[in-house]
């Protein structure tokens, strides 16, 4: 029943528009089934979740489950728990100066109890809107019983006079505050093992008791915890009777496809009017960008358990972009594409996303990160160049000899990081045979892209050992190496 709220500010008039009571979980369950019975999205942007999470979260609602999502950082977790507030109604009616959002037709508090007695069907009624009705709290060794649950204030019983016993001496924590609410506790495990028995009346009973006094009340929230696999042994855990009471355990997880994870960094990368205009990215470029995270969830250097967040290829393609939008201020160029050398300037978005086991932190975060965007391009480049074989008779022709055997005539090749357009195309157009090699095996490569190919090449010789390739503080310079001229003994 849709209720005009505007024409509705005491209780008597609330009785007269037909409103009945719901609890949340009722109140998300007819919204959930209207949805899905209509064909309407549940949940927005949560890309790659369609057959997994999702339908688990759908399940969990319409079973009024409370709900704890187990996954690694960076797994949209939060982000899934903000969003079941679209499966509540818009509004809903309160006691007005309620502290625990009373329903005016099912009061829980004594004050709105006795406030609803006393002033009868003039009682006023305030309106709720579901972005109101989220609260997130992180959980942290620090946070205490009073601050979830509430605990006895003893000034207000001095200043009322009133028993400890009383409610009204009472000072509400966050969840009674979440009565009619959703109310999310971020990282549960972290939470020391006392505070979480004392979320046990809650999930089991619905009610939460003070202290050690006779008090009950009957609060109404939806309950969803997040929480990291690693946390289980690295720092705490989620007691046992705990996860016993939690309705539903749902698993997370990274994209499975590079499609997939493109798609979510394009999503939530925001980038400007003048950087959408300015600077062209190659579909490649993505790629690779999101191939860096895939080599780092499966590389020995990173620890698994502690996961890589797809964060990560968001940061590092915002990194990305700066760079070559810092190159086009600096060369005073209109326009630009991205480069293969701009991606040293992911490597600070890189460090700070990845845990690196004793074997890395011998290596160096730097040198890992680097690493690791070799080995992207290495894995990519098949798709695009003919595979290089370890051992290839010297008497067939390959099809990068011709490229190979001007650097093995002592030539170089030297990119600068802020070199300009025209002279940055100058020198790639100056390496012998290498546009043959684009058109002859990516002959629809688009014009804009050419340049980027061209240095993809490059880099993914050197990755297969072709040739070397060494950093200076300027640039990158390409040069032969001393296994292409054993090689040709």
């Amino acid at each position: 029943m849709t209720i005009k709220k505007e024409a509705i500010k005491t209780l008597g008039e609330l009785k007269k528009s037909g409103y009945t009571p719901l609890s949340i979980q009722d109140e998300i369950v007819k919204n959930l089934r209207h949805k899905l019975a209509h064909g309407e999205t549940t949940f927005e942007g949560l890309l790659g979740y369609e057959h997994t999470v999702i339908p688990d979260v759908e399940r969990a609602l319409l079973s009024k489950h409370n709900i704890n999502l187990l996954g690694l950082r960076g797994q949209a977790k939060t982000k899934l728990a903000r969003q079941i507030t679209s499966l509540l109604d818009e509004w809903v009616p309160v006691v007005e100066g309620s502290e625990i959002n009373d329903d005016p037709l099912d009061p829980i508090s004594r004050e709105a109890i006795l406030k609803i007695d006393k002033e009868g069907d003039k009682t006023p009624i305030g309106w709720l809107h579901r972005s109101e009705r989220f609260f997130e709290k992180l959980a942290t060794p620090d946070v205490t019983v009073a601050d979830l649950i509430g605990d006895v204030d003893p000034i207000k019983a001095s200043n009322l006079k009133l028993s400890y016993a009383d409610e009204r001496v009472l000072h509400f924590g966050m969840i009674p505050r979440a009565h009619r609410c959703i109310f999310v506790l971020n990282e549960l495990p972290d939470l020391q093992a006392r505070i979480q028995v004392a979320l046990f009346s809650i999930l089991q009973e619905k009610e939460i008791q003070i202290r050690g006094f006779k008090l009950r009340l009957p609060v109404n929230p939806l309950l969803v915890f997040t929480a990291n696999p690693e946390d289980y042994t690295n720092r705490g855990s989620i007691v046992t009777p705990l996860k016993d009471r939690i309705g539903s355990q749902i698993l997370t997880h990274y994209p499975f496809t590079l499609s997939t994870a493109k798609a979510i960094t394009s999503q939530e990368t925001k980038l400007t009017a003048g950087q959408k205009t300015s600077i062209h990215v190659p579909e490649l470029a993505q790629d690779i960008i999101e191939q860096i995270g895939f080599e780092a969830r499966k590389s020995e250097f990173v620890d698994l358990k502690s996961g890589v967040s797809v964060r990560m290829s968001i940061t590092a393609f915002e990194n990305l972009i700066s760079t070559a939008e810092r190159r086009l201020l600096l060369t005073g160029d209109s326009n630009t594409s991205v480069r293969l050398v701009d991606f040293l300037g992911v490597i600070p978005a890189i460090n700070g996303k990845i845990e690196l086991v004793y074997e890395g932190e011998q290596e160096g975060a730097e040198q890992i990160s680097y690493h690791l965007i070799s080995q992207a391009i290495k894995t990519l480049f098949p798709s695009y160049f003919p595979k290089i074989e370890k051992l290839e008779k010297a008497s067939e022709e390959g099809p990068y000899d011709q490229l190979l055997g001007w650097f093995f005539r002592d030539n170089e090749l030297f990119i600068e990081d802020s070199l300009n357009e025209k002279d940055y195309q100058k020198a790639l157009d100056g390496l012998p045979g290498i546009k043959e090699i684009i058109d002859k095996h990516q002959p629809n490569c688009h014009s804009k892209d050419i340049y980027f190919m061209m240095e993809f090449l490059l880099w993914g010789l050197e990755s297969f050992k072709k040739l070397n390739k060494y950093r200076t503080l300027e640039g990158f310079q390409f040069k032969d190496n001393l296994g292409s001229y054993i090689s040709r003994l």
